[in-house]
């Protein structure tokens, strides 16, 4: 697979902060790469970069086979950026919003147009052309700030938490329509501080700390450097979680306990006789189980694993 976006090496320093220090990343084409990390991390100013919005003190940035110092102009023909504050005129509709955006990328009044046309329509929002922004939902005002960053038909997108503030309707829809853009063919550089949206959407996940990578693959992959498999215990009566702990087969080392939940977890590596083992052990005490379920563990594990950090990456 082709690598649409490499970064080697890149140091960026703010006085004697470093908010890239020697960072690492490569997005191959036709992805969604997934980048997360707490605040600080170094997130923004690795898309700020990518999009040449910022130059780099040190290492080598390119984007769709362009150098962003050398050859920024190229490189800002070839992407879109969605920030994390829509960048669209309230008072106006849907479709003046997006032809002029085309108007101020020089497509002419007839083109920006029929692209304003094309985009409506593509993201759903083919009928709420001449209503005001101002009156669209969040799900559909964040749709048509994406539908705006497409005006160009770029070859690479950099979603800059994208979903921020939307709600579970909202988000649904920006991600269908992430993924129809991939599906197009479009690379998608992704950064969030839900772990459920990268969970979701994202083919590969770089976890940045501290301005360096450190740790990149899969969601399966990642979720695998936490131990594998864990059991959750929720019982019925909080005052038995002692008595549980002092029984359950489960290594006390790594058994973790949420008492305003009643939970009971812990990571396992033979999944039935786990699970077998903890029905037997709680019916033999009398232990009244509400929930015994086997899961993979999360993204937010993971982070909060390999960072050390809270668990939402903001």
């Amino acid at each position: 697979m082709t690598d649409v976006i490499v970064v080697e090496g890149v140091r960026k320093r703010y006085g004697d902060k470093h908010a890239l220090d020697g960072l690492d990343l490569s997005v191959g084409r036709g992805t969604v790469h997934g980048v997360l990390g707490p605040n600080g991390a170094g997130k923004t100013t690795l898309v700020r970069i990518l999009a040449t919005l910022l130059r780099p003190d040190e290492g080598r940035v390119e984007v769709a086979g362009h150098d962003v110092r050398t050859d920024a102009h190229e490189v800002r023909f070839r992407i879109g950026l969605l920030g994390q504050h829509a960048a669209l005129d309230e008072e106006l509709g849907g479709r003046q919003n997006l032809e002029m955006f085309g108007r101020l990328y020089h497509l002419g009044a007839r083109r920006a147009r029929v692209r304003a046309d094309e985009l409506l329509e593509r993201f759903g929002l083919g009928d709420t052309g001449r209503k005001a922004v101002k009156q669209y939902s969040g799900g559909m005002r964040r749709r048509l700030d994406l539908a705006a960053s497409l005006i160009t038909e770029p070859e690479v997108l950099f979603l800059d938490e994208p979903t921020t503030g939307l709600d579970p309707r909202g988000r649904a829809e920006v991600w269908n329509a992430v993924r129809s853009l991939v599906g197009g063919g479009t690379t998608v550089l992704l950064t969030t501080q839900y772990l459920e949206e990268a969970d979701q959407l994202a083919d590969r996940i770089s976890v940045i700390d501290r301005g360096q990578v450190i740790a990149d693959g899969t969601a399966d992959e990642l979720k695998a450097k936490t131990g594998g498999d864990r059991i959750d215990v929720v019982l019925h009566d909080a005052g038995q979680l002692g008595a549980a702990v002092a029984l359950l087969p489960f290594d006390k080392a790594t058994l973790s306990v949420d008492a305003d939940r009643r939970l009971l977890s812990a990571p396992v590596t033979d999944r039935m006789t786990a699970l077998a083992g903890a029905v037997r052990a709680l019916e033999e005490a009398g232990i009244e189980a509400e929930d015994i379920a086997l899961r993979r563990p999360t993204l937010d594990e993971v982070f909060l694993h390999l960072t050390g950090k809270t668990e939402e990456a903001a």
